[in-house]
């Protein structure tokens, strides 16, 4: 006798119910919300104090270590190179070359760097002769000679009525003039610009054909 056994129909299974997140999975998410906010704060807040702690240590360098400091120009010597005088009888044809010798000295813990300059020849207020002064740099705490050498323009004194009379008596006065420009830059963030002026007085001794009467004044400024 045979027994038939039926298996009962599969049963449809439906799409699965959402699962309710806990009270507790809540809570922790909750929790880690503030803490996310106040791990952000912190990082900032610490960026922002280094940053003005670089800054104000920048400045007290800047106005103490790294003061700038003005750079000192000397006249060591102003020597006579040429002197030529032809007397005519309508004048005076006076070539006369002068050499400046010059120093620079950067007092500063950084570099000092300055334009292409001229230093100018003159008399009695005049323009007569003028040298080209390359620019460059001076390292920290070096002393740079620059040595002018000044050729009087024959034409330009000619023009002068009182040449003659200086000429007789015995002595020629003459003014030189040097500018020099640069600026030295504090930390590579601070730029001041420095400016340095030499004026020096002397006079030319006809029969000796020497320099006499030197006198120099210096002003620098910030």
């Amino acid at each position: 006798m045979e027994v038939s056994s039926s298996s009962p129909p599969p049963s449809k299974k439906g799409p699965p119910t959402p699962t309710k997140p806990s009270l507790s999975s809540a809570a922790a998410a909750a929790g880690r919300s503030p803490n996310r906010r106040r791990r952000l704060c912190v990082c900032i807040s610490a960026t922002v104090a280094a940053v003005l702690a670089i800054v104000f240590i920048a400045v007290i360098l800047s106005q103490t270590v790294f003061k700038p400091k003005r750079p000192i120009t000397t006249v060591n010597d102003v020597s006579l190179k040429d002197l030529s005088l032809n007397v005519a009888r309508l004048g005076i044809d006076l070539n006369v070359t002068v050499g400046v010798d010059l120093s620079v000295k950067n007092p500063n813990k950084v570099d000092f760097r300055y334009g292409n300059t001229t230093s100018v020849l003159s008399y009695r207020g005049e323009q007569v002769g003028e040298a080209a002064i390359p620019g460059g740099e001076i390292s920290a705490g070096e002393t740079v000679p620059m040595n002018v050498t000044l050729t009087v323009m024959a034409d330009r004194l000619l023009s002068r009525s009182q040449v003659y009379s200086d000429f007789l008596a015995g002595d020629v006065p003459f003014n030189s003039y040097t500018r020099i420009a640069g600026r030295v830059t504090i930390l590579g963030i601070f730029k001041i610009h420095v400016v340095s002026v030499t004026s020096c007085e002397f006079a030319v001794d006809v029969s000796n054909r020497t320099v006499s009467d030197q006198r120099c004044t210096y002003k620098t400024k910030l």
